[in-house]
């Protein structure tokens, strides 16, 4: 249990760490179940309706929690962690099927192998109670421990040896002693600790306050001379506030208001709240004199900015509530900018005195106008000596427009190329009549690269270069960052402008780019690049390097892919596009290059995967599919030998061909799994890896190999960068950086523009295989899907309405707030609930009988419409998976299946015998009903005895439903397949199908099924509570 607790401290963050700690000192933990080797608990934060369930896997150092939280391991995990490695101490372990408030423990602490275990709730851990004393101007500090039973002692000793007694234990080392108090310390817990050593009370100078407040601010029991108090690591001082005032700003310095007494030195009462006071020279007669008043016009706000703020911020908290007050950059040299044009034979020029390029600030008449972005500070010396060159040498005066004609314009352009190169000046306009920039490739099998030549604007393109002069040039990242920012010019190389080839760049530009981008030091080309490369070589009528012969299979659509060899100890016999997927695959591999098989759910990824792996490999998987792996090699590759690396005592097998591995031990053994040079690395179910920023997602970007493969079936579900995760690993700098991608296709195809689309499909074509079932399995039967509304009974709907009122409040709250769309979703977890079974809601039906009195006292008119379905498929000799999000949901259909008659199997994450259970429910006198969690069975799984799929709550994300529905409607099925959607009448269930129709046309748009992908966004979050 220890080495549990320990890899679960060790994953946390910190803060979500001291909430656990909180949790399981409330009591909050209760309902263990002992399911064999796995212990689920539910946990009930305070003031929250549902109660998630953590599935903890002791002999595995696993876990897993429903709340849907997207850190890991959430606050929950490590509450029934804690409350579980207390269960033995105490003699007990955490409720089941009760409140943390209801329940005895049973005599013997020791928990049954399996089954529904009701027991008593474990005590709650011990806290700490920090006492604050005044004596005289000084603070003490005194540390109680507080029991269970609301006992306190004083901590006599330091914080880390007593709580590491109570995890070694009473009898440590052999040596008999009492029994440590059940403590377990948050962080600011420990950092109190390191400040106060093993003192049991006394003072602490006063240098050591800022860190004690930082720490005592995140406790939640502290008390001053008896009573609570609150602590904050703000320090509280003189402030001064800015406000706009007529057509400038108003500054104001003034005491904080909100000290009500002194408590000591340096430490202050606010209300119920205590601070420190700030150092500040604002003491004494100064403070008295506040507050002081200042007002600057707003030719004076540059001034306010740039220098009265600045020193006045190294004093005191300063406040800017002024919507016109720009923002201060920071030191930066004055320049002369010429704006320049021309017409016919005449060169106009006006000079201005300027800072920053572009201009955020101009000079006019000895004062500084402010234009846009920060304001920089001046540097009048600086100022004083361009305008003297100006004057002697151009003989221009800033804001003076002077128009040179003819010869004159040619000496002037001349003279200032020439003063410009020795210069803090900037020259902007056309100094060079017509002449334009001509590109020019220079291009090998590997290497790229694109020069920037001005021309006299000749027909034949060549550049003039006169006299035996080079022609002017421009550097090609100049060229394209122009284009890119919308600017006209571009500046030469040794001085000078020209006007941008627009007209080209529009047809051309983006491409080059992405290929200066991908570029390495030596401008040699990634083999991924190297298809858009050969793209741009036929486009531009440019000669292919005979290197770049060996990619026509790519290029040419797959049709001259040369016939792979198979394994001489493959035991299957491929269709033709599996052999076509194989084809694909290995040359790919023997490119050098990664690849995403995105094949339809059910046509056999995994087999053709098998078919092109050459050398060490190692494949990681969910959990769920481990074993599916083994299976797949034991029975068409049977001469690979395999290894699985899982479980408490994982060790790699070096003479192993395969290494078959989870997501959570990539996570946790990153460092070791990187360190090994493999030949191929597979991801499986690679939709594990669509957030970037997942620890997932870094682990395996961070795998070394010679071939990278990810699988998914879905590898889009709600947004493109999810396909960008996958193609950075099999791929990486094939679609750019993330920042990039969402500039040039993210943002574009979600805005509907035009042919955004396509250009994506064509760049990743030759790396993404995908095949639908209807186009490569035409003898696969039909699968049909239809609607089964139900009509919500009386009390039922009474309850929905409620909850539709409290939930659109709340939602609207927090999107009010500037909440994400994502966190605004959770709050619709009850509402769905409401809409699929009364009981879901905590307090409504469920009690200490559980799930069966509740199915029998609860009206469900979606449960019922299921019976109804259920019994007449089974009469007619068929078989169905049931599917639901919430495992509670299934624990109440479960009572109506036994009373109903029909025998049924169950699927969910405390499922330990998956393959016992598929084998029994696939058999043909196996029972006609299986009930699937979502999560736990919505892939990896061959289920073709069933012929009938019921969805029992919608959601927003259809491929997970889809997923579902495809372990039954896969090769292998030989019967029509129906999916059932269970959708209550005139609730949330009905606006989330509609939704569902737009989150497909995100994979569409990018894989090839549509022109334009949509989001979810706000509005469409508050349509769907009417």
């Amino acid at each position: 249990m220890q080495g549990l607790l320990e890899a679960i401290r060790k994953a946390c963050l910190p803060g979500l760490w001291s909430q656990g700690v909180k949790l399981a000192r409330e009591g909050a933990a209760f309902g263990r179940e002992d399911r064999g080797e796995a212990v689920l608990i539910r946990v009930k934060a305070p003031g929250q309706i549902v109660a998630p369930s953590v599935t903890l896997y002791p002999a595995d150092a696993e876990w897993t929690c429903d709340c849907g939280g997207k850190v890991d391991p959430c606050a929950h995990v490590v509450a029934a962690a804690i409350a579980l490695s207390q269960a033995p101490a105490a003699g007990a372990s955490p409720a089941s099927g009760a409140s943390p408030a209801s329940g005895a423990s049973p005599a013997s602490g020791a928990a049954p192998a399996s089954g529904r275990v009701g027991v008593g709730p474990a005590p709650a851990p011990a806290r700490l109670r920090y006492r604050l004393r005044r004596k005289g101007l000084v603070l003490a500090l005194e540390r109680m421990i507080v029991h269970a039973s609301g006992a306190e002692e004083p901590l006599r000793f330091s914080l880390a040896s007593v709580a590491g007694r109570a995890q070694r234990g009473p009898a440590s080392e052999g040596r008999p002693g009492p029994k440590p108090p059940d403590l377990y310390p948050t962080h600011e817990d420990l950092a109190i600790d390191r400040l106060v050593g093993a003192k049991q009370h006394g003072y602490f100078p006063s240098d050591r306050q800022p860190e004690l407040f930082a720490a005592l601010a995140g406790v939640a029991d502290v008390e001053l001379d008896g009573a609570p108090v609150r602590v904050s690591s703000e320090a509280i001082g003189p402030r001064a506030t800015v406000r706009d005032h007529d057509d400038g700003a108003a500054l104001l310095v003034e005491r904080d208001p909100r000290i009500d007494e002194v408590i000591a030195s340096g430490v202050v009462r606010c209300g119920g709240t205590l601070h420190l006071l700030r150092e500040t020279d604002l003491t004494g007669p100064k403070l008295e004199r506040l507050p002081l008043r200042r007002v600057f016009a707003r030719a004076d706000l540059g001034k306010l900015v740039t220098q009265v703020l600045p020193e006045l911020q190294k004093r005191v908290p300063v406040t800017v509530q002024s919507q016109r007050l720009p923002r201060a950059g920071g030191a930066s040299r004055p320049r002369i900018l010429l704006e320049l044009s021309q017409k016919d034979h005449t060169l106009s020029v006006v000079p201005s005195l300027v800072y920053g390029d572009p201009p955020e600030a101009r000079i006019e008449n000895g004062r500084l106008v402010h234009l846009s972005g920060p304001v920089p500070v001046r540097d009048e010396a600086a100022e004083r000596e361009l305008l003297i060159r100006l004057r002697d040498e151009l003989h221009l005066i800033p804001g003076r427009r002077v128009d040179f004609d003819g010869a004159e314009a040619i000496r002037f352009a001349s003279r200032l190329e020439a003063w410009d190169a020795r210069a803090f000046a900037d020259a902007r306009g056309e100094l060079f009549g017509k002449a334009e920039l001509v590109p020019r490739f220079v291009i090998n099998d590997r290497a790229f690269d694109v020069e920037f030549t001005l021309s006299a604007g000749r027909d034949d393109g060549e550049a003039e270069e006169g006299a035996g002069a080079p022609p002017k040039r421009a550097d090609a990242a100049a060229v394209i960052r122009a284009w890119q920012d919308g600017l006209p010019l571009v500046p030469l190389l040794g001085g000078g402008w020209a006007p941008l080839p627009s007209a080209w760049l529009e047809k051309y530009g983006a491409r080059v780019a992405d290929l200066l981008a991908a570029r390495r030091d030596d401008k040699e080309v990634p083999p991924a690049a190297l298809p858009a490369l050969a793209a741009l070589c036929d486009e531009i009528e440019h000669p292919r390097p005979s290197g770049f012969d060996r990619l026509m299979p790519l290029l040419d659509g797959f049709a001259s892919l040369p016939e792979a060899p198979l394994p001489p100890d493959l035991t299957a016999t491929l269709r033709p596009y599996q052999r076509r997927g194989v084809d694909w695959l290995s040359f790919l591999r023997d490119a050098g290059l990664g690849a995403v098989l995105a094949d339809d759910m059910g046509l056999g990824k995994t087999l053709q995967t098998l078919c092109a792996l050459r050398g060490r490999t190692l494949v990681v998987c969910p959990r769920s599919v481990v074993h599916n792996w083994a299976d797949e090699i034991r029975r068409f590759r049977p001469g690979l030998r395999f290894a699985i690396y899982h479980g408490a005592r994982r060790a790699l097998d070096p003479a192993a061909d395969i290494t078959l591995t989870t997501y959570a031990v990539l996570r946790n053994d990153v460092e070791l799994l990187a360190a090994q040079a493999w030949d191929v690395v597979v991801l499986d179910e690679a939709q594990a890896i669509k957030n970037p920023d997942s620890q997932a997602a870094r682990a395996a970007f961070a795998l070394r190999a010679d071939l990278r493969v990810a699988l998914s079936g879905t590898p889009v579900e709600n947004r493109l960068d999810e396909l960008w995760s996958l193609l950075h690993f099999t791929n990486r700098g094939l679609l750019g950086g993330r920042s990039a991608f969402q500039d040039r296709y993210g943002r574009p195809i979600a805005d509907g523009v035009q042919g955004a689309a396509a250009e994506l499909r064509q760049k990743i074509r030759p790396f993404v295989l995908r095949r639908l079932k209807r186009e490569v399995a035409p003898e696969l039967p039909p699968r049909s899907e239809m609607v089964l509304y139900c009509e919500l009974e009386e009390a039922e709907r009474e309850l929905y309405d409620a909850v539709h009122a409290a939930t659109r409040k709340d939602v609207v709250a927090k999107l009010a707030a500037g909440a994400s769309v994502m966190a605004a979703l959770e709050a619709l977890l009850r509402l769905r609930q409401a809409a699929c079974h009364p009981a879901l809601i905590p307090g409504s039906y469920v009690g200490e009988a559980g799930a069966a009195q509740a199915a029998r006292t609860a009206p469900s008119a979606k449960v019922t419409r299921l019976l109804e379905a259920l019994e007449e498929c089974v009469a007619d000799g068929h078989k169905a998976l049931v599917f639901s999000q919430w495992t509670s949901l299934l624990d109440l259909v479960e009572p109506h299946l036994a009373e109903a008659g029909i025998s049924f199997t169950r699927l969910d994450g405390s499922t330990r015998d998956r393959g016992g259970v598929v084998a029994e429910f696939q058999s043909a006198g196996g029972p006609p009903v299986m009930l699937i969690s979502l999560k736990a069975g919505g892939t990896g799984l061959n289920l073709t005895a069933a012929d009938h799929v019921f969805l029992l709550d919608p959601w927003w994300n259809p491929a997970v439903e889809d997923q579902a529905a495809d372990r039954a409607h896969r090769i292998g099925q030989h019967r029509p397949v129906m999916v059932h959607r269970l959708v209550a009448k005139d609730t949330v269930e009905e606006g989330i199908l509609a939704l569902q129709d737009r989150k497909r046309a995100i994979a569409g748009a990018a894989l090839g099924e549509a022109d334009k992908a949509v989001s979810l966004t706000r509005e469409d979050l508050l349509a769907l509570l009417g």
